[in-house]
């Protein structure tokens, strides 16, 4: 089975049907739950991540992005990410 790795380029249709590439940005495991963030693949590229919007998806079956289904889930995830990025950031 494939699975979705960092600085993976995936194809995400949006609210409007038309495609957009996304690029994996981090990749985190939760409660036995795995959770990607993601960022539009152009905007990745930019110097700092204050500078990008951040989406976050759970993993399905290892290489299927879901929609985060509760805010404190979200909420969980986003700050679970932060406490990674600013960890990384330190060392």
């Amino acid at each position: 089975m494939g699975g979705i790795e960092v600085g993976e380029i995936l194809t995400v249709m949006d609210e409007e049907d038309r495609e957009q590439e996304m690029e994996v940005i981090g990749l985190l495991t939760i409660e036995d739950k795995e959770y990607a963030a993601v960022a539009f693949a152009d905007d990745a590229q930019e110097e700092t991540v204050e500078e990008v919007d951040i989406y976050f998806f759970r993993i399905e079956d290892g290489e299927e992005l879901a929609e985060i289904d509760t805010d404190a889930e979200f909420e969980k995830v986003s700050a679970a990410f932060l406490e990674a990025q600013e960890g990384m950031e330190e060392e």
